[in-house]
Parts: structure tokens; C-alpha cells; sequence
């Protein structure tokens, strides 16, 4: 600044603040110095958010943002979208809220947090932050559980939250007529190993209170049998993926 030799920060100050620190350092050469600070141009490093979110992109901040109003003006999380919402403080650390933080903080822990996503739609505090220039705002898909054979609707469903066998079939819009409900079977594959385990519930029993209702995990397989049964693999191929029809053809040169 004219007549002044001395550097000036401005970092984490508003316009107000600055024109304010600025004025008393001319009061060595004005009795009553006014000055305007105005901001010209903004370059803020753009907030990226990736994942089950129905419009990804990159923004450009040029006012505080928080974590809920970005995520609203990506549309909303989808409907596979999982249960947490993570952030990745890509551009460093907060230089307001930590002015002695060395370059190696960068690297700790507190580069990547996580928040429940229901908590942050709700706009709890503590799960609405203010997003960061240079964040990655990424929300995970959820695990999935695989309901098939003599239900109404064969379908894989977001494991959002824990979830049942007797509610997962009814998510599937429930059993279909001549269905072996005493005779319903998980496929589950054991972790660290590629064997499957049968697991065979009662659903008459469970609905009646005297059997208990098994909680699902991610990857299981949910097979309401009928007389007669059908593959399982069959319905897992009709109702799972898609018709090799549907898919786009790429050409690998």
C-alpha cells in the first residue's frame, strides 16, 4: 500500500475487517483516514461432489457454503445413496481455524471426515459444516440385499439401516400365491471365504412372534421358494441384471 512498508494480512479477514486494520496503519499520516476495501474477482478452487448423488459436478464457491446446501444443489442423494457422507479436505486445512497448523497436518486424520447422512439432511450442526475450496464431497453407495424367487416384486434392495428378512420380503411387495413360507432361505457368504451359508427361516413363525426375525447383511440373498422352484440363478439373472439387449456396445480398438 502507498507510504506503508509493512505486508498487510488479509487471510480470514471481510472487506470490514481489513479496511479497518488498514486505516489505523495510515493513522500515523491521516488524523482521520477512510478506507474502502472491495473484492474484484474471486478464484476459489471448486468443491467436488462425486458418488450416489443425482447431479455430480464441480462448484466454483464464492460465498460460504455449507455441506447440506451443496449437497441440495447437486439434487439430492439417490436412492442407493448409503448411510454416511464423506469429505475430503483435498485443498489442506482451515488456515482461519488453525493459524499455527504446520503442512504435515495436512496428513493426519483430520484430512477425511465422515458424517451420518440422515444427519446432515437433517441439518444438524455437528454434520453441517462449512465446506472447504478444494473438498471432495463423496457419498458411498449403499451395500445391498438381494430378494428373488415367489415374491411380487424380485428386487435388490439399499441396506441403508438394518433390515430384516420379514421386512425385506415386504419391501419386495411380500410373497406370492403357493409360496413356501415355513421354508424361506439366505444364501450368505462367510466372510474371508467364498462358501456360502443356508440359512432357513420360518416366515409364518416370525410373523406370529415365535420365531426370531433375522437380521439381513450386506450381499445376502433372500430366496422365497415355490413348488416346482425355479433357479435361482435364473431369477437372480431376470431380476437383477440387465438384459444383455439393454447394454451399450463399446468397440475396444
Amino acid at each position: 500500500m502507498p507510504m506503508l512498508d509493512v505486508d498487510i494480512p488479509a487471510a480470514c479477514l471481510t472487506e470490514g475487517e481489513l479496511a479497518q486494520n488498514i486505516a489505523k496503519l495510515y493513522k500515523k499520516y491521516k488524523n482521520d483516514p477512510h478506507v474502502d476495501v472491495f473484492v474484484k474477482e474471486f478464484q476459489s478452487q471448486p468443491v467436488a461432489v462425486i458418488g450416489a448423488i443425482r447431479g455430480a459436478a464441480q462448484f466454483k464457491m464464492q460465498r460460504p457454503v455449507r455441506l447440506l446446501e451443496l449437497l441440495s444443489l447437486a439434487g439430492g442423494p439417490t436412492e442407493g445413496a448409503g448411510q454416511t457422507v464423506q469429505i475430503v479436505h483435498a485443498g489442506g486445512g482451515p488456515i482461519c481455524d488453525q493459524p499455527g497448523a504446520s503442512a504435515t497436518d495436512n496428513n493426519d486424520a483430520s484430512s477425511f471426515v465422515a458424517y451420518k447422512l440422515i444427519d446432515t439432511l437433517k441439518g444438524l450442526p455437528e454434520a453441517n459444516p462449512f465446506v472447504r475450496p478444494g473438498d471432495i464431497v463423496s457419498i458411498p453407495l449403499a451395500d445391498q440385499v438381494f430378494v428373488l424367487g415367489n415374491v411380487l416384486k424380485p428386487s435388490a434392495i439399499p441396506l441403508k439401516e438394518p433390515l430384516t428378512v420379514s421386512r425385506a420380503i415386504a419391501i419386495a411387495g411380500g410373497t406370492a400365491p403357493s409360496s413356501k413360507r415355513d421354508r424361506v432361505r439366505i444364501l450368505r457368504q462367510l466372510p474371508g471365504s467364498t462358501q456360502k451359508q443356508e440359512i432357513f427361516v420360518d416366515l409364518r413363525a416370525i410373523e406370529k412372534n415365535k420365531a426370531a426375525d433375522v437380521a439381513l447383511m450386506a450381499n445376502d440373498v433372500v430366496d422365497v421358494p415355490i413348488s416346482g422352484t425355479k433357479s435361482i440363478l435364473r431369477s437372480l439373472l431376470g431380476t437383477v441384471v440387465p438384459t444383455i439387449s439393454q447394454l451399450p456396445v463399446r468397440v475396444i480398438p
